[in-house]
């Protein structure tokens, strides 16, 4: 019964805490161990909330020597008959989280606050520039404890991130950590170890250009599962939680672990790897008994979705397997830099997919349920207002309607959503809204029925699938709905269901590019 009870470490960053809490932790001390045994100087890029936070305290509690922490982990048995090990190293702990950074002075006075702190331990003098006071302070503390220091910087970017549309400041942010952290190249014989984490890459942007020596290991295999959760560990971890999620929404363990892979698994952060879970969702649908969108409610990539419609991005290629990138091209973030797919990566709105080993290319793709749907939930209304939920003009009432087999409620929401779509230059022609929200609608729709979305020939635009229903649409631009209906017969999309005891729709669409409207709705049964 005490199994049943344990704690979920949900939002728990602190590894004192969690240790001290009797929370469950899922034990990734076997990466401390081979980094801090290599003495080095790594860069760290995962999407939010996916545990670097946790990662970074557990390694300032190894270099504390708070080895009472890690009792029964897997780093006890590795560090047995190491005499130098669990020797507290002075130790330099940067968090940006948790700060507002919109002001000008903001990432300065952060900046001072944490010196200051550290001026008092060790009982420096608090003048000077801030890169000469860290510089004072590597100095002094290597000096008092004969040991060189450790940098742990969580989350470095989150002064850039938050102010990304505001380009003086981010650029007076950039010079800021230029000018601090570039400390670190000059004063390296007094560092024993850093290691900095972020969501972004920023180092081609010049503010870790110093950094050279800095290894980068985001794509790195032997790294690839150092945050976020495998499905093995989840099951050695959380066996009487998967049990109550299963039993509270009547389901078989193992088709229980299927929704939960379906909703939350699915993040590559290195070619042909394991999957792995986001653990904040996770988290949460263990504890709260339910499959909802956790990770994605707590932000909203507002930017991004602005981005994506501002350049006319073909949103169909989010599931077309079309995405493609090297390794430059995803390390290569830059605010001006016209292509999303870097920010998209590494924000965590897309994954690897596949991998072309010849031509060295990585296919991106959404890595679940979770942030397919809420990504297009997000960008739909961007490109028809109308689409907003509650309105009784949007997908929750479009698959009433189609539930239902009501053909008129179909063509009325479907028009008032193509009528919302709003006037734009030459660049942006309708038929590329329509396309756009025709096939957001229906890769939405895919959360409550069965719709398959097709763009390419002999196969008809979509189909849509219900317990009593199907229906088989074709659309068609500028031209009249008779041509679209004339198709679905002549291609026999509808063949598959002949034998089918449900009722099949064909049905016909009509658009006017002119009059940016649904012009013509035609229906064969």
């Amino acid at each position: 019964m005490a199994e049943n009870i344990r704690q979920l470490p949900i939002g728990v960053q602190s590894f004192e805490k969690l240790r001290q809490g009797g929370y469950i932790y899922v034990d990734k001390t076997r990466y401390v161990y081979n980094l801090v045994h290599s003495a080095g100087q790594y860069f760290l890029s995962r999407p939010r909330r996916f545990g670097k936070s946790l990662f970074l305290s557990t390694l300032a509690a190894y270099w504390e020597g708070r080895k009472e922490l890690f009792e029964e982990l897997a780093i006890e048995e590795m560090e047995k008959g190491n005499k130098e090990a669990w020797q507290p190293y002075p130790v330099f702990y940067f968090d940006f989280n948790g700060e507002n950074y919109q002001q000008n002075t903001a990432l300065e006075d952060v900046l001072d606050k944490m010196l200051q702190g550290w001026e008092a331990i060790y009982g420096c003098q608090a003048q000077g520039t801030l890169s000469g006071r860290f510089q004072n302070l590597l100095v002094t503390a290597a000096e008092k404890t004969g040991y060189r220091c450790v940098v742990l910087v969580d989350e470095y970017d989150k002064p850039l991130l938050e102010v990304l549309e505001n380009n003086e400041l981010e650029e007076h942010n950039k010079a800021v950590f230029k000018g601090f952290f570039g400390t670190l190249k000059s004063y390296d014989k007094y560092l024993q170890f850093v290691f900095i984490t972020g969501v972004t890459k920023f180092s081609k942007v010049s503010i870790f250009s110093d950094l050279n020596q800095l290894e980068d290991i985001s794509f790195d295999e032997a790294f690839s599962a150092i945050c976020g959760m495998t499905q093995e560990e989840i099951k050695a971890n959380f066996k009487p939680q998967l049990q109550s999620l299963a039993e509270k929404n009547h389901l078989a363990e193992t088709d229980c672990l299927q929704k939960l892979a379906a909703m939350y698994d699915g993040y590559h952060f290195y070619p042909y790897c394991e999957g792995l879970y986001n653990p904040f969702s996770l988290l949460n649908a263990l504890k709260k008994g339910n499959f909802s969108a956790y990770w994605f409610s707590t932000g909203t990539p507002t930017f991004l979705v602005r981005r994506l419609k501002a350049m006319h991005f073909d949103v169909r290629q989010f599931t077309q397997k079309t995405l493609e990138a090297n390794d430059r091209m995803l390390s290569d973030y830059r605010a001006d830099n016209p292509n999303p797919l870097p920010l998209l990566y590494q924000t965590g709105y897309l994954t690897i997919v596949d991998y072309d080993q010849r031509a060295q290319l990585y296919t991106l793709g959404f890595p679940n349920e979770e942030v397919k749907y809420g990504f297009l939930e997000s960008l739909l209304p961007e490109y028809a207002p109308e689409a907003g939920s509650g309105n009784g003009k949007d997908i929750f009432a479009l698959r009433r309607r189609i539930l239902a087999g009501d053909i008129d409620g179909m063509r009325d929401i479907l028009t008032a959503l193509f009528a919302s779509i709003p006037y734009t230059t030459g660049d942006a022609p309708f038929e590329h809204y329509f396309q756009s929200v025709l096939y957001m609608v229906f890769t939405l729709l895919g959360q409550f029925v069965q719709c398959e979305v097709h763009s390419s020939r002999g196969r008809a635009d979509c189909i849509v699938e219900t317990e009593q229903f199907v229906y088989i649409f074709e659309f068609k631009v500028d031209k009249p709905a008779q041509e679209a209906l004339q198709q679905i017969e002549d291609k026999g999309y509808a063949a598959p269901f002949a034998a089918d005891p449900r009722q099949v729709f064909k049905i016909g669409v009509s658009f006017d590019s002119e009059k940016r409207s649904l012009a013509e709705w035609l229906v064969n049964i």
